[in-house]
């Protein structure tokens, strides 16, 4: 009898220890990140090239937001923001790892850091990276960072070796002349299947569309046959590549049909930074990828929740990636931390609500390097459509621009020497945040680092 008693009470306590794990009202979490998406690269963006119906699936599904920003035009301090709810310039977190070229800036993101997937643990979800980490040696790993399952060591900025098998990632169940899109993409289909039972939270980090410009074979054949009008201006190269990105789109939310969680799966779509010029167009925005101008920072994000009435909408709130970590720890209602995601604000009424507000008048950039791609050390402030970028000199006194966005989206227009008193609020304004965040600066003298290749950062 005593047996018999304990064996119920074991039971007992096993099936309430499930029930409390698993909660179906708790919903999963994805976060689709591009790498140098550019802003108008998808067909629910505005591209009139580039092929996207998985990603304009998921646009139809959800919400465009016309004016989000990256926190960075470079991937690493981008990426930093997303895992801290923080601005790259309080992290000293300025460029992409490896990088610099101008002011001092740190080669990993802080353990002390307490990362979205670390807030996501602590709630009781199971926590996967598969793809790109860029934020630090073996030391500063995903795994010590909040996530319980990664693929894609060693987490490089660009592939280790190139996007076709093989190369030097630690792929299993792979086979020589497999494409690193596809690999990632059915990693996720494999965790969502291995996770569906208790909710999770899944970082899908592709390294696409990143240099090199490795289209897979079949695509970027058909791609030379479909843009051979457009071969001056478009890389079908590049073309092929987001059609393999649109793909995994496509499989995660076939994926999410296939085992009934799309009604219980909240998905962020974007990038790390706007798009590389040199392979994509980024026009009506200037320039691009390492740039403080508008081609530089401005993304492509959607926003999915089943919960949502505002579904197959756009929002024109400007919004910025520091913003994820509140925003999805909201959506999910569990506890904000705001200690932590100190320079984010939760949209959550943006994504749920009609005809609500985001009570945030400015937006800050601080990138204090020299870039490849030509852009020069500058920081920014953006308020209400104004937007005032601050070039740095090693001597002299410093440039300055001002653009209304509202009016001149192109940034064609620098209004500095008529709009006086608007550009002395703005000159404030961003001094007071950079001593506010003790933003590192570009030293007056110093030796700048020859560039890496283009395909190393």
């Amino acid at each position: 009898m005593k047996v018999l008693l304990l064996l119920l009470i074991t039971t007992c306590i096993t099936v309430c220890q499930t029930v409390r794990l698993y909660n179906p009202s708790q919903p999963n979490v994805i976060i689709i990140l591009a790498d140098d998406l550019g802003w108008k690269d998808a067909g629910c963006t505005g591209s009139e090239i580039y092929e996207t119906p998985n990603i304009d699936r998921l646009a139809g599904l959800g919400i465009i937001f016309e004016n989000s920003y990256a926190s960075s035009c470079v991937c690493s301090p981008t990426r930093a923001s997303i895992m801290t709810g923080k601005y790259p310039a309080r992290l000293k977190l300025t460029s992409w790892i490896k990088g610099g070229g101008g002011a001092k800036t740190s080669n990993h993101l802080a353990l002390e850091e307490k990362t979205i997937a670390e807030a996501f643990s602590e709630n009781g979800y199971t926590t996967g990276l598969i793809g790109k980490w860029h934020l630090g040696n073996v030391d500063y790993w995903p795994t010590k960072q909040g996530f319980q399952v990664t693929v894609g060591e060693p987490h490089n900025g660009s592939p280790a070796g190139g996007y076709y098998l093989p190369n030097r990632m630690k792929l299993s169940n792979v086979k020589k002349g497999d494409y690193l899109t596809d690999i990632l993409s059915r990693e996720a289909v494999t965790f969502i299947e291995d996770h569906r039972e208790k909710p999770f939270f899944l970082y899908q980090s592709y390294h696409s569309v990143h240099t090199p410009t490795h289209g897979k074979l079949s695509y970027t054949e058909s791609e030379k046959r479909r843009m051979a009008k457009h071969q001056d201006k478009w890389n079908p190269k590049y073309s092929a590549m987001v059609k393999s990105l649109d793909d995994g789109v496509g499989a995660i939310l076939n994926s999410l049909i296939e085992n009934d969680l799309l009604e219980n799966t909240i998905i962020l779509f974007s990038s790390d930074n706007g798009g590389f010029k040199n392979v994509t167009n980024n026009f009506p925005l200037r320039e691009g990828k390492g740039y403080n101008y508008e081609g530089g920072n401005r993304i492509p994000t959607i926003i999915y929740d089943p919960r949502s009435p505002l579904q197959n909408t756009t929002c024109e709130t400007p919004i910025i990636s520091n913003d994820y970590y509140p925003t999805l720890l909201d959506l999910c209602d569990l506890q904000l931390q705001p200690n932590q995601h100190l320079d984010g604000v939760s949209f959550k009424k943006l994504i749920l609500e009609k005809n609500a507000d985001l009570e945030r008048e400015n937006l800050f950039w601080h990138f204090p390097h020299f870039s490849p791609q030509g852009g020069m050390p500058s920081s920014v402030i953006l308020r209400n459509n104004w937007k005032l970028i601050e070039f740095y000199k090693q001597t002299g006194v410093n440039n300055y621009e001002l653009y209304d966005l509202s009016d001149d989206p192109s940034e064609q227009n620098n209004l500095v020497s008529t709009e006086l008193e608007k550009t002395e609020l703005l000159k404030r304004l961003l001094q007071e945040w950079k001593s506010e965040t003790d933003a590192e600066l570009l030293p007056k003298h110093g030796n700048f680092p020859r560039w890496y290749k283009y395909d190393t950062f």
